[in-house]
C-alpha cells in the first residue's frame, strides 16, 4: 500500500505535462483532431490534472461523489465558450493556480466542507480552467470545435470519476492508509498550485 501511495503522489507531482496541447500548438481543423485535443488536454496540463485528481480525492467520501465533479465538468464548457465568445475572466491562469492550491490544502488539512460550498467550489474553478482550456481551439470551426468540448468533458469526468472509483476500492481493504494518501496527494497539489501560482504572478 505504501508503494502505491508514493506512487500516486509522484504521479500527481511530477507527472510530464507542462505543454497544454496535443497537436503540437495548432489549432484543431477536423473532429478527430478536436476530439484528441479535448481528450488529451486535461491530462497535458499538469495543473488542470493536479486539480481533477484533487477534486476526486475530495469526492470520493462522499455520497454524491460521482456527481458532485459535474460541477466543475458544466462549469468548464461555460468558461470555454466565455473565452470562444470574447468574454474575458481577469486574472485566469492566477485563479487557476490559486484553486489547485485551494484543494491541495483541503487535502492536506483534511477539512470537510458541505456539498453546496463543494460544488460552488468546483464551478467557479470550472470557469477558470475552461477558460484557460479554450485558448488552444481559439479560432477553430464548428465542427473540431464541438469535438474538441465533447472529448475535453468526457476526459474530466473520467479522470474525477475514475479517481472517485479507485479510492472507494481501496477503502474497503485499505481505509486505514487513505488519510495519508490525501494529504501526501494534498501536498503534490499544493506544491504545483504554488508553482504555478509564482509563476504565473512573477512570469
Amino acid at each position: 500500500m505504501l508503494r502505491l501511495v508514493v506512487g500516486l503522489t509522484a504521479f500527481l507531482v511530477a507527472a510530464p505535462a507542462f505543454a497544454h496541447h496535443a497537436m503540437g500548438g495548432e489549432t484543431p481543423n477536423s473532429l478527430s483532431t478536436g476530439l484528441i485535443s479535448g481528450l488529451a488536454h486535461p491530462v497535458l496540463g499538469l495543473d488542470h490534472l493536479a486539480f481533477i485528481l484533487a477534486a476526486g480525492l475530495l469526492a470520493a467520501p462522499r455520497g454524491r461523489g460521482l456527481v458532485l465533479p459535474l460541477a466543475f465538468v458544466v462549469a468548464s464548457a461555460v468558461g470555454s465558450l466565455l473565452h470562444l465568445a470574447g468574454i474575458g475572466l481577469p486574472a485566469g491562469e492566477i485563479v487557476v493556480a490559486g484553486s489547485v492550491l485551494l484543494l491541495g490544502m483541503l487535502l492536506v488539512l483534511q477539512s470537510r466542507i458541505d456539498d453546496g460550498l463543494f460544488a460552488a467550489i468546483l464551478a467557479l474553478a470550472g470557469l477558470f480552467h475552461g477558460y484557460a482550456f479554450a485558448e488552444s481551439i481559439f479560432g477553430a470551426e464548428q465542427t473540431p470545435l464541438v469535438s474538441y468540448l465533447a472529448g475535453l468533458a468526457v476526459m474530466e469526468y473520467a479522470i474525477a470519476a475514475g479517481t472517485v472509483l479507485v479510492w472507494r476500492f481501496l477503502s474497503r481493504q485499505h481505509a486505514a492508509q487513505l488519510p495519508m494518501l490525501n494529504r501526501l496527494a494534498g501536498a503534490g497539489a499544493v506544491a504545483i498550485g504554488t508553482f504555478f501560482l509564482v509563476f504565473n504572478i512573477t512570469g
